[in-house]
């Protein structure tokens, strides 16, 4: 198992529940790759460099996982089907 982080930046105009569910789905398919969250991260809403999706804020939160390599690209897959996820990137952490 590799140690991962995972940013993600989620519409703005979500409210509790809705935000809260993307975050326990984006958990949910890191527990079913074989993966684990060691800790979430909810840094609240920011101001975007540029504008995504003619948004510009963002709400912002960060993922520390253990996950195996392999598993990665079906993380990434899932995530790109997440509605109010607005971008995404994963880094390797050393």
């Amino acid at each position: 198992m590799h140690k991962y982080e995972l940013v993600c930046i989620i519409h703005p105009d979500l409210d509790e529940v809705a935000f809260n569910d993307s975050v326990e789905k984006i958990q949910g398919w890191i527990k079913e790759l074989n993966g684990e969250v060691e800790k979430t991260d909810v840094w609240g809403r920011r101001r975007l460099a540029y504008p995504i999706k003619k948004q510009r804020e963002g709400q912002y939160v960060l993922f520390t996982t253990s996950l195996p390599p392999t598993s990665v690209v079906g993380l990434e897959q899932n995530l790109r089907f997440l509605e109010p996820l607005m971008r995404h990137m994963i880094t390797a952490v050393d």
